[in-house]
């Protein structure tokens, strides 16, 4: 455990450092986030805190390399490397868009590439767990393409989220915490060495996600821009991957969990809130006859700023809405019977509902700047 958190305090430390050095580079280039109709940030701000990110996680990793115990991770499972050289295709393209621009269809197609480069590398859904059907086994074919897949949503579902000062880093990393939290307990509890590659890979992203968050928040000094979302979201993905496409099943068996529900619980509580806004966004803009892509101000975080929240206060409440879904299902796949945890955190949720929906009376809106 001594290991994982101090490379989680690496990776917190190297981006934290860095993250100056990558806002005055971003300055120096020109990589500054404009001031468009659907942003609320007032002055154009430097983008590519995603360097420093992606360096944190470098360094991280190179350090866990090399420690005693988590040098069996490098040596029995190919995550680690998967993700670094995924992270650096994907980090590039995003410095490409954050100082150039590109469009929607040459980042989709880097995203595919960096992917497919993880896939190559070992990292792939195997199979799926399918409650009262038992276990699905996946074709390479079948494999390939979800995991494809899985990996571009979530890239795309953490871009979309990273709308207002330090909401992506906040959601991802409590995300992330909650995947660590999961690992920890398959990994160290039980023995079960399989959950070691995810549970590394989270601790790295809780470094570079807290470590860039006070940069970031409001109100921000630089953003991530894509080179970091795109991270971030591949790293998310890689971790899901590992942890529920890659784990046997039924090495579940006999332990004090939950493991019919645990496969679709996990995930889905961890990711809820950027796949909830992403497919809101794409239901919203195909009925509209628009591009799955095209951008717009309707997402949730501008939805909580329309109803009279502050910025600070929209990002504090998704923040709670990620924690309650993310540690929920962590907190329900560690029980035998999950329907007393899924009772308090369905009353948790409502009461969050309820209070994100009545700000209080009388404070201006100083979310949405002029």
């Amino acid at each position: 455990m001594r290991e994982y958190l101090l490379t989680l305090l690496v990776c917190a430390a190297v981006t934290y450092l860095l993250t100056p050095v990558a806002r005055r580079i971003a300055t120096a280039v020109g990589a500054l986030a404009p001031i468009r109709d659907r942003d609320v940030h007032a002055i154009p701000t430097p983008r590519l805190g995603g360097l420093a990110m992606f360096a944190g996680i470098a360094a991280a990793l190179l350090l866990a390399s090399r420690l005693p115990r988590l040098q069996t991770v490098f040596g029995n499972f190919t995550e680690p490397r998967a993700v670094l050289h995924a992270g650096a295709i994907v980090c590039l393209l995003g410095v490409v868009d954050d100082r150039w621009g590109l469009d929607s269809l040459t980042k989709l197609a880097g995203q595919i590439l960096a992917a497919g480069v993880m896939v190559l590398e070992g990292v792939q859904l195997l199979w799926l767990p399918v409650p009262r059907f038992g276990t699905l086994v996946l074709g390479q074919e079948a494999g390939v393409l979800l995991t494809v897949l899985l990996v571009v949503a979530t890239i795309n579902a953490v871009n979309f989220v990273d709308g207002l000062d330090g909401l992506a880093a906040g959601v991802v990393g409590i995300a992330a915490l909650a995947f660590f939290a999961y690992s920890y307990q398959l990994a160290i509890v039980h023995g079960l060495s399989r959950a070691a590659p995810p549970m590394l890979i989270s601790a790295s992203l809780v470094g570079a996600c807290f470590g860039f968050l006070p940069h970031n928040f409001n109100p921000a000094r630089v953003f991530m821009g894509d080179c970091g979302s795109m991270l971030i979201g591949l790293l998310l993905a890689a971790s899901t991957i590992s942890l529920i496409g890659q784990l046997d099943p039924g090495a579940l068996t006999g332990l004090d969990l939950f493991p019919a529900l645990l496969p679709l619980v996990l995930p889905v509580g961890v990711l809820a809130v950027p796949f909830v806004d992403l497919l809101l966004a794409i239901v919203r803009r195909s009925m509209a006859g628009r591009s799955p892509f095209a951008p717009d101000k309707q997402h949730l975080h501008h939805r909580l700023l329309e109803i009279g929240h502050s910025q600070t206060r929209a990002v504090l409440i998704m923040y709670c809405w990620s924690a309650l879904l993310g540690f929920g299902g962590v907190a329900m796949s560690m029980t035998s019977g999950p329907r007393p945890m899924l009772l308090v955190v369905g009353v948790l949720a409502l009461l969050a509902v309820i209070a994100s929906t009545l700000p209080r009376v009388g404070t201006p809106n100083r979310g949405v700047r002029p």
